[in-house]
């Protein structure tokens, strides 16, 4: 796990390339501080900054082949580095080193691009040809690990951290409008669109390569599901669960592999602490674990956490984060993730990662994409009942399925079915439509963009977020099973766009500490696609088949209890007498006014309502940490939304 930088082009002298790539370094040591190297090639550079994890004495990057064709940057781990060298040296390859940046670079050597396909890994890497004189980026299926690139001075650069382009001088700071919109109703930017109109991102599971006169960006791996047509339960339950649970345990033994210690975050939740007890049975050791607490009863999950590491006997450390912690630490936390957020969830994780380094460790496992790839958020189960009830509109039994799905509210159980079939919009919505199961989150989101400017309104017209994500749907889309829509648009869009970069990627680099996510393997990522929906989500029991291996290892009292997802005080943070001394300064009339984004006297009120303690609403919680992110990232900037124009192409996104 490290950080990547480098050019392509511009016919910089080597002192100016160096220059450079010294300084995108300089932007990116967080991640990598254990060493670093450049190295350039003609019109190619390419630098890195490590965090060593494995072959620590014979790692150092970048990396040049045996014949000096190729050289790497690379960023992660290819966890069957192992089983790909015994391979390789089958096939008469020398390796030189014990690391997996090696048995990378021979087995691009050996296959090229199609070498991709042989890994098991998180990562994003930069290899240069140089007798083809190409460059090649490319990033892991899932998106676990970042790559971004802009086009500056004639080439293009790459970094693994938006700031690392930022800095490069000539790079636009300008927030990007469209991006923006996206995010006040998607939570996150539409890949390869980022928070900044300069600067893009190679998308998941995806290539660019790079040639003189030529750059193209290609998929090499996509999310699939079967047609609905297709759908059956062939196999027994009972080997389906003797062959998840096989995968979970082959992919947790493999990202256990290092020459440092692994240790596991454990949130209290099914998903953690399941991997939890596979890592202690694996590790042969004492396990540490890793969680998270807060001051606040309603967040926090100590009870459960506790009783998760007294049964697997772990070295358990907890950290608690207080209001006052999210308060100071977000703008901190801002300038690492680069993206406006609509939740201060990533402010705590930081924290998290920072015990985890202080308490000597640089390897954790953690259990993001379980909620995803089996089905274990309320959206599906919602949408599962807004279809039953949609069905028969005029019924008044039906609606009471929503006071059993969220029979932790009281507001939802103290309704009558009619206020509820209006509340979900049963019978207001086209059961066809192929957003319909985020429809109600979208529409819940966006109602924060009550606050923009009408500035902004005037610049994004007739633009509508989610109409351009339903364009970008894969073609066999509308033949899938409704789950598994639900599914596709949560694991390509919300994961990697938020989950895995603003509360994954970045807080815990921020302090060297690399996480690694069994259920994101892609062997465990294609069965669970191949699984009939009801083996995920059977009649409103969520994760159905992963309850049941986890019945087999952890206590019945983690899987039977509400699931409570991960959440974190938000304007509560910022209520008297607490305050901010960076609150009235980012969020004045003059700060919004300079921006452009947001209506002032609007978010005057807003900010009051914060300070007094009087925000409740979904609605006021994401628009205020959403209008105060984006204001961080903005104060501070040369450019205005006045100029936004020369860095968007509003004719082609609308």
């Amino acid at each position: 796990m490290c950080a990547i930088a480098g050019y392509f082009g511009g016919n910089f002298s080597g002192e100016t390339g160096a220059s450079y790539l010294r300084l995108m370094l300089d932007h990116l040591n967080h991640r990598g501080p254990d060493g670093n190297g450049i190295l350039i090639n003609g019109d190619v550079g390419l630098a890195h900054a490590r965090l060593s994890i494995v072959g620590l004495a014979d790692g150092a990057q970048p990396m040049v082949s045996t014949d000096g064709n190729l050289s790497i940057s690379y960023n992660g781990e290819v966890f069957n580095y192992v089983e790909l060298r015994q391979e390789l040296n089958r096939k008469g390859h020398n390796l030189r080193s014990s690391s997996d940046t090696e048995v990378l670079l021979a087995s691009f050597g050996d296959k090229g691009l199609n070498c991709l396909a042989d890994l098991n890994g998180d990562f994003a890497f930069a290899i240069h040809d140089r007798s083809r004189q190409r460059l090649i980026l490319a990033r892991d299926r899932m998106g676990v690990r970042p790559l971004f690139y802009t086009q500056c001075n004639g080439a293009v650069f790459f970094a693994s951290e938006v700031q690392a382009l930022l800095a490069l001088p000539g790079v636009s700071h300008e927030l990007d409008p469209i991006a923006l919109d996206q995010t006040f109703t998607l939570w996150c930017p539409i890949s390869p669109r980022t928070a900044y109109a300069a600067i893009k991102e190679v998308p998941p599971g995806h290539v660019m390569v790079l040639e003189a006169g030529m750059q193209r960006v290609d998929a090499w791996w996509k999310a699939e599901f079967p047609d609905r047509s297709d759908l059956a339960i062939d196999a027994s339950p009972e080997d389906q669960l003797e062959e998840l649970e096989a995968l979970l345990m082959d992919a947790i033994r493999l990202r256990l592999r290092a020459d440092v210690p692994v240790g596991a975050y454990l949130s209290g939740g099914l998903d953690s602490s399941l991997l939890s007890a596979l890592a202690a049975k694996i590790h042969g050791h004492e396990l540490r674990t890793y969680s998270l607490r807060f001051d606040s009863v309603e967040h926090d999950e100590g009870r459960w956490q506790e009783m998760m590491a007294q049964s697997i006997g772990s070295h358990h450390v907890s950290v608690t984060s207080s209001h006052d912690q999210i308060r100071d630490d977000l703008p901190r936390v801002m300038r690492l993730i680069r993206q406006p957020i609509l939740r201060t969830a990533p402010v705590p994780l930081q924290g998290l990662a920072r015990s985890v380094r202080d308490d000597g460790m640089k390897v954790v496992l953690t259990g993001e994409g379980a909620d995803e790839i089996f089905a274990g958020y309320d959206l599906f189960r919602e949408a599962k009942v807004r279809r039953f009830c949609g069905r028969q509109p005029s019924s008044t039994r039906r609606p009471r399925l929503f006071q059993r799905l969220y029979s932790y509210l009281p507001g939802v159980q103290q309704q009558t079915p009619e206020y509820l079939a209006r509340f979900f919009g049963v019978g207001s919505e086209d059961l066809q439509d192929p957003l319909y199961s985020h429809r109600p989150r979208f529409k819940s989101t966006a109602s924060a963009k009550l606050f923009f400017s009408s500035e902004l309104r005037g610049i994004l017209g007739n633009y509508d977020a989610a109409e351009e994500l339903a364009s970008q749907l894969p073609e066999d889309f509308r033949r899938w099973h409704p789950l598994n829509q639900a599914q596709y648009l949560e694991t390509r869009y919300l994961l990697p766009g938020y989950i895995l970069s603003a509360q994954g990627d970045r807080p815990m680099m921020a302090n060297a500490v690399e996480g690694r996510f069994p259920f994101l393997d892609h062997r465990v990522v294609e069965f669970a696609s191949r699984l009939h929906p009801d083996r995920k989500l059977k009649g409103l029991r969520e994760k159905h088949i992963l309850k049941d291996v986890a019945r087999r290892h952890i206590p019945g009292g983690i899987i039977d209890r509400p699931k409570q997802p991960y959440r974190a005080p938000d304007a509560a943070s910022f209520a008297k007498p607490k305050g901010s001394d960076y609150l009235r300064t980012v969020l004045s009339p003059e700060k919004l006014k300079a921006s452009a984004f947001f209506n002032p006297a609007a978010v005057g009120k807003l900010v009051d309502k914060a300070m007094q303690g009087e925000i409740a609403s979904f609605r006021d919680n994401s628009a205020f940490i959403g209008i105060l992110s984006t204001q961080i990232l903005a104060v501070g900037t040369s450019d205005s939304l006045s100029n936004s124009k020369n860095g968007t192409d509003l004719n082609h996104v609308r």
